[in-house]
């Protein structure tokens, strides 16, 4: 087959050794027009200064499209980063190329064209204020060459490398020789322990065995970030991205189990007191204690400063009444993050405060053996593992001692540090979930056989499989950067959302896509991408939903990144 670089003309204007340059030049002029959208938009929103709610809310397309249009500008500057690294370090071939070219041209004609926000909301540019001449200014030269490597004889191309290689990764993730490995063990574990019995115990809504989640604990997981001085591996955020995917690869529950971890040290890291953080984070980071986080209430979702579960202070214990929802894996869980409101003439934020509440282990028979506590089990499409129950407190009580870093009114704040790392986690989750897709996709379009051929030769099916292959490969440089700018101790509130809110929506597309190629098998439950179709949906839900990661990257922008 003939190379996609030497097909045309116009692709062989961006050779190899000016491919960063391009892109570099794509996404400063993504970023010009990024500057007159967000100008627009402005007029649209903002009043005495500040972006209004009320005009947010009245505008909210535009608002939510500024955020995916920066999102994508963003993630054309990752693609030139990582092409420029991995290219100085002999490492960027012919997939990584691929991948790069096929996904930059897909993003960067959505960016004139249309980007959907979800199935059937596809933000334009007229959306955002933008008219011919911005868009004129936008279509440059440059980047109307990048334009064309996201062709017909490139996609096959990606396809035919990844028939070669086989189901697995296509693309080179650039990590570094410590993160390498640390990968390399995750898959093998998750090959051997996790993927033979994923959709065994999906079907049959059992939880995780503890064989497992014990030998999550022993490979390190629970104590990833958590520093050396407290049991922990002191390892950055990128490593977390990275265990992360390769759990999740296996199954999302798996790769989850770590979350709730994850929560509940850096609250007590950020937080804590000093002999808070001596006496759980040893506990946390070695597994002998599971954290689970208590924060979602009936009817406010993601309005936490609407939050009304009491915790009212009698001698040494605080005495907790109210209604939680939607928290995960709390039967075995031994602590719970539980926010709660300590000062009811408070309203909205100030009034809330995190309590470390201990509790004993449940099981499915005695869910939660704990005075003042009780619940039930809400059952699920997916994300499966770990269940989910709605608890109700009644007196149930904490030792004041367990007020994270001993003072009332701090919790909203408290949990604000954390989202950072949570929604970027999560973005690795989607990563994993994504791969798993393309790799059941791509085995089973190679198994399958049609009209007589295999269903990969399609190019229905295998245009697939390609842009699965590149919008991969861009999250997760997107998602690696959020990273990195947490571990550097920058605010990335922003870059997180972004990578989030990408993440979620390409996982999505991948399991849709995975089970289109599978036909009518897709829909049989005996199939495993039917769950991995199930467990894609939540990651546009939890850890903030998608229009919440739109408003929040929308606020950042229309405020001049206060």
């Amino acid at each position: 087959m003939t190379s996609p670089m030497t097909s045309t003309a116009a692709l062989a204007d961006t050779s190899t050794p000016d491919l960063a340059a391009r892109l570099f030049a794509a996404a400063d002029a993504a970023a010009r027009l990024l500057a007159h959208a967000r100008s627009a938009v402005a007029g649209m929103v903002v009043a005495d200064g500040r972006p209004s709610p009320a005009l947010l809310e009245t505008h909210q397309r535009a608002a939510h499209g500024l955020a995916w249009l920066a999102t994508y500008a963003e993630a054309i500057r990752q693609l030139a980063v990582y092409t420029e690294r991995m290219s100085g370090e002999g490492r960027f071939g012919e997939a990584e190329e691929l991948c790069v070219r096929i996904g930059a041209a897909e993003y960067l004609a959505q960016i004139a064209g249309g980007i959907p926000m979800s199935q059937g909301e596809t933000v334009r540019p007229a959306d955002l204020g933008l008219g011919d001449d911005e868009i004129a200014e936008f279509r440059t030269d440059t980047v109307r060459a990048l334009l064309a490597g996201n062709s017909a004889e490139a996609r096959a191309r990606l396809v035919a490398l990844m028939k070669e290689q086989g189901p697995g990764d296509i693309g080179d993730p650039g990590l570094d020789e410590t993160l390498e490995a640390m990968r390399a063990e995750m898959r093998r574990f998750s090959e051997a322990e996790v993927v033979p019995h994923a959709h065994e115990w999906h079907l049959a809504n059992d939880y995780i065995p503890m064989a497992v989640v014990e030998k999550t604990a022993e490979l390190g997981v629970f104590g990833l970030t958590i520093p050396e001085d407290f049991g922990g591996l002191g390892l950055g955020k990128e490593s977390m991205c990275v265990v992360s995917e390769e759990l999740s690869r296996g199954w999302i529950a798996v790769g989850s189990l770590g979350t709730r971890s994850e929560i509940a040290a850096e609250l007590i890291l950020a937080g804590g007191t000093e002999e808070q953080k001596q006496k759980w984070l040893p506990l946390i980071a070695s597994g002998e204690i599971l954290p689970t986080a208590v924060f979602t209430e009936p009817n406010t979702g993601s309005d936490l400063a609407s939050l009304r579960t009491r915790a009212t202070r009698e001698g040494d214990v605080y005495k907790v009444t109210g209604q939680k929802t939607w928290i995960t894996h709390p039967v075995r869980a031994d602590l719970m993050t539980l926010l709660v409101r300590t000062n009811p003439d408070e309203k909205g934020y100030r009034g809330l405060s995190m309590l470390l509440a201990e509790k004993p282990r449940g099981d499915d028979d005695t869910p939660f053996p704990a005075d003042g506590m009780t619940g039930g089990e809400i059952e699920v499409l997916g994300y499966r593992g770990m269940k989910e129950y709605d608890i109700s407190f009644d007196g149930f009580e904490v030792k004041a001692e367990n007020l994270l870093g001993q003072e009332e009114g701090q919790g909203f704040k408290q949990l604000m540090q954390t989202f950072e790392s949570a929604r970027i986690q999560t973005a690795a989750r989607a990563i994993g979930v994504a791969q798993c897709a393309m790799e059941l996709g791509l085995s089973y379009a190679l198994e399958r056989v049609q009209f007589g051929k295999q269903t990969v030769a399609f190019p229905r099916v295998a245009d697939k499989l390609a842009m699965m292959a590149a919008e991969i490969l861009i999250t997760r440089q997107l998602t690696y950067y959020a990273a990195r700018e947490k571990d550097a101790d920058r605010r990335c509130d922003v870059e997180a959302g972004m990578a989030k809110l990408l993440g979620a929506r390409v996982a999505w597309a991948a399991a849709d896509n995975a089970v289109q190629i599978h036909g009518g098998n897709g829909f049989a439950l005996e199939y495993p991408v039917s769950r991995v179709l199930c467990d894609a949906r939540i990651l546009n839900i939890f850890e903030g939903a998608a229009e919440i990661q739109a408003q929040v990257i929308a606020r950042r922008l229309l405020d001049g990144g206060n």
